[in-house]
């Protein structure tokens, strides 16, 4: 028996290895693809879709010229302007808004005048105290004088006007029934008569025409007592502008004699209202003529009472008629405050409240019974 000779497979060149290996990659590429067709199809769509959307927006991108949008502007903010609510007037910051109101009772007798601090007063009101002598309160919040002076006593109506603003009260005693309304805990009280250092009498003058302060001793005296800021409604205003044709340049209030009555005539440059007092341009001493911006003349009912004497008794609730001048011209308007804790309103024909010029407003109380109001 003839052994047979063993055969043994020839080895594979490299060539032929890497063929083999080509062709079994196509092989599970067609297999996959065979069983993986819906997949295939969204892939190469997918490809397909992304591609021509990217020559798409490059040939936009190309076509559309360039715009020169020019500089960068950044947006600035407006600072906040605070004004006071008081007088209307511009202040540094909001905390000026908050200070606090310090209403002060000042003499006018004729030995009492010229007086000191009254040009600087945001709000005066006027109305007789006694046998056809005007008095006055005056209410301070952003300014400050030196100067206060002459500080007299006190009367009820005129706390019933100075109770919105939230105020402390400055004055040296006052009639009975003043003196147990501001003394009842629900007023910021600083009454000479127990606040002696706070206030002096002046040697120049004499007696009880002398009593004088000023805001260094008020405020000084406001911060012992806690009594550091007001929270209060004002009154609308704006900012004035003098009328094209004014109709009300000449005003007289007559309260009672020619001692006590007042003129006003009309400053077309400053829009504001000189101010003249029996007969005389009404001066402060250390700051000139009083001119405020606004000139309210409010008609009031008016009686002598007995009770600790002889007193005027003034109504300051409920409503009236008001002339209010500015910028030139006469506005006929009500007044009206329905409790003594309300703040006073001006209102139109229509009922809207009426706006004031920023600035001093002095408003008189004009006796409805033997006053005159007039221009």
């Amino acid at each position: 028996m003839q052994d047979t000779p063993l055969e043994f497979p020839k080895p594979e060149t490299p060539e032929e290895a890497n063929a083999a290996t080509a062709k079994s990659r196509r092989q599970r590429l067609v297999l996959w693809i065979k069983t993986h067709r819906i997949a295939t199809i969204a892939i190469v769509g997918a490809i397909l879709i992304a591609i021509v959307g990217a020559i798409a927006w490059g040939i936009y991108i190309t076509s559309v010229p360039s715009i020169d949008s020019g500089p960068t502007i950044h947006a600035t903010r407006r600072p906040t302007v605070y004004y006071s609510p008081l007088t209307g007037v511009k202040v540094a910051d909001e905390a000026a808004t908050k200070q606090l109101v310090t209403a002060i009772m000042i003499e006018n007798s004729p030995d009492a005048r010229p007086h000191s601090g009254l040009k600087q007063a945001g709000v005066v009101f006027e109305a007789i105290a006694e046998a056809g002598i005007t008095r006055y309160v005056a209410l301070y919040q952003e300014s400050k004088p030196s100067l206060v002076g002459p500080v007299r006593s006190l009367r009820p109506y005129f706390l019933t006007w100075i109770k919105p603003f939230d105020a402390s009260i400055a004055h040296v005693g006052g009639s009975a029934k003043a003196l147990r309304e501001v003394r009842n805990g629900h007023y910021r009280d600083i009454d000479q008569f127990f606040n002696d250092g706070s206030y002096w009498r002046a040697s120049d003058r004499y007696a009880p025409h002398n009593v004088y302060t000023s805001f260094a001793k008020l405020d000084a005296l406001n911060k012992s007592k806690g009594y550091k800021t007001s929270k209060f409604t004002g009154w609308d205003r704006q900012d004035g502008k003098p009328a094209s044709k004014p109709d009300a340049t000449s005003i007289t209030i007559n309260f009672s004699s020619s001692l006590y009555n007042t003129k006003y005539t009309y400053d077309k440059k400053t829009n504001t209202y000189k101010r003249f007092l029996g007969g005389e341009r009404h001066i402060d001493r250390e700051k000139g003529q009083i001119s405020p911006s606004v000139v309210i003349a409010m008609t009031v009912s008016e009686k002598t009472v007995m009770e600790d004497g002889a007193r005027e008794s003034i109504g300051t609730t409920g409503k009236g008629t008001a002339y209010i001048f500015q910028n030139g011209t006469v506005q006929k308007a009500t007044w009206r405050k329905t409790s003594a804790g309300a703040q006073l309103q001006w209102l139109d024909k229509s009922g809207k409240s009426i706006a004031l010029n920023r600035g001093q407003t002095w408003i008189a109380a004009v006796p409805t019974s033997g006053g005159r109001v007039s221009w």
